[in-house]
């Protein structure tokens, strides 16, 4: 359980906050996880965006919780799981964590749920985890060049700040609340879909003592999740594909993954942006429940 300092703002309806334990690894050591979890039925696990945590699934949550057990987890050093210093946060590290909720917690017939850099996770770790994966669900797969610097040109203008030598530690470190807003607002099709309580629990664990070095970590990792791409066919498991049709993707991105993952789903979700869980949990839902 997180510390009552440390506890977050949001609460779930019906979830319980957990954590897994730190192990030590080769060269060092993996840091304790936090999860949230919710529900009765088949596991499913949720996993989040980037800059986000698990209460991004705040709303989609209680729509599944009855035909699933819901696992929603921190990816490492995000959200509240511990920030181990030097840590890397490249596609492999960040699909260990994953791969640790599943096999600690000895989860089978998985359905696998990830949205933008969780959705490349949901693959990889399919792929490395055949004998326990069901299923998986790839919201706008942050698989492609640019991402979130095509939310606007104050996005563009932040990343290129925080990945900037030298000063890319300050800025990381400096995180306006309107400035927030606006750039989460670029991922909407319907910009009230981003409330303000969210807002404000996002900025309060950006406030957590070396989280900005995380987010910098995090965004000069990104080329690594598009490194992961060729693993996709590697995958046992039926998948599906869902994009939003505003989403930062552009159409030849997603052809692209359509090709290279012809079996799978496809779904477009109209008007929709990047955050699919925050602006229509209920096709997500839909199409979710539909396969429990």
């Amino acid at each position: 359980m997180p510390s009552q300092e440390s506890r977050p703002t949001i609460h779930i309806p019906g979830t319980t906050s957990h954590t897994i334990a730190p192990r030590a690894v080769s060269g060092g050591r993996e840091g304790t996880l936090r999860y949230l979890k919710a529900g009765t039925g088949a596991p499913l696990v949720l996993l989040h965006t980037v800059r986000t945590q698990a209460e991004h699934f705040r709303h989609l949550v209680p729509l599944i919780a009855d035909r699933y057990t819901v696992y929603a987890l921190d990816l490492p050093g995000m959200g509240y799981s511990e920030i181990v210093p030097g840590a890397s946060y490249d596609e492999p590290a960040m699909r260990a964590g994953v791969q640790r909720l599943l096999t600690e917690l000895d989860l089978n017939d998985v359905t696998l749920v990830g949205e933008s850099m969780g959705a490349v996770l949901a693959l990889t770790a399919a792929a490395d985890l055949p004998e326990r994966v069901r299923r998986v669900v790839a919201v706008n797969t942050y698989d492609f060049p640019g991402g979130i610097a095509r939310s606007s040109l104050l996005a563009r203008v932040v990343v290129s700040g925080v990945l900037a030598p030298g000063v890319g530690p300050v800025i990381a470190g400096v995180e306006p609340k309107p400035a927030l807003r606006t750039i989460l607002q670029g991922g909407l099709g319907d910009k009230s879909a981003l409330r303000e309580d969210y807002v404000d629990e996002l900025l309060k664990v950006g406030s957590r003592p070396g989280y900005p070095i995380v987010a910098r970590a995090v965004y000069q990792a990104l080329p690594s999740l598009i490194a992961a791409r060729p693993r996709y066919p590697e995958i046992k498991a039926p998948i599906h594909l869902v994009y939003g049709e505003k989403d930062w993707s552009r159409p030849s991105d997603r052809e692209a993954n359509k090709q290279l993952l012809p079996a799978a789903e496809f779904t477009q979700v109209p008007k929709a942006g990047h955050f699919i869980a925050l602006e229509r949990p209920d096709v997500l839902s839909d199409l979710l429940n539909a396969v429990a």
